[in-house]
């Protein structure tokens, strides 16, 4: 799961708890305690999450689709491609500018200090709702790990199992909205 769905799956908390959500990525480490209490919940909350994710039934059958090549990186790709699925298929505007407006007054980690002020000012949130738009982020993402993007090489797969996906998506999100948005 990217921003947008780690967004739905804790909207329910304060906005500490929100915010904890959005940065885990750029947090590394079991030490949580120079964070607020909620903030540091929030950065767990989003770990069982995508604990969860990673081992759904429906993720692991997409990693073995996907090709060979591609495969280790997959996951990446499917965390920004489930944030399309709910940008387009549920659209919330007042979500995504509670994200903003939460990300926006607080200090991001040094990992996402660049990433964070492009990504609203780009309203990244909102944009994820146009596949290509979708896939031109993931293979950017490719452009920061070492050695060829294979982010890139694997958009033309997305592309070709959007379906797959799709159907996918329709039945891990409800599946993860009860487990995890009480």
């Amino acid at each position: 799961m990217n921003f947008l769905a780690h967004a739905w799956l804790s909207c329910h908390g304060s906005d500490d708890f929100l915010y904890g959500n959005l940065i885990a990525d750029g947090v590394k480490g079991a030490r949580l305690e120079p964070w607020p209490m909620a903030v540091a919940a929030g950065i767990r909350h989003h770990r069982r999450v995508d604990a969860v994710i990673d081992h759904h039934a429906e993720v692991l059958r997409l990693l073995q689709l996907a090709p060979k090549a591609q495969r280790r990186y997959t996951g990446i790709a499917l965390d920004l491609v489930w944030d399309h699925f709910l940008a387009s298929r549920h659209p919330d505007a007042r979500l995504v500018e509670r994200c903003y407006s939460v990300l926006g007054e607080r200090e991001a980690p040094a990992r996402l200090a660049a990433m964070v002020p492009a990504m609203i000012e780009g309203d990244w949130l909102q944009r994820y709702a146009d596949f290509d738009f979708t896939c031109s982020a993931i293979a950017g993402i490719g452009q920061r790990l070492r050695g060829p993007n294979q982010l890139a090489a694997l958009t033309p797969w997305l592309r070709d199992e959007y379906a797959t996906l799709e159907t996918a998506f329709v039945t891990l999100w409800p599946e993860m909205q009860h487990r995890f948005s009480e």
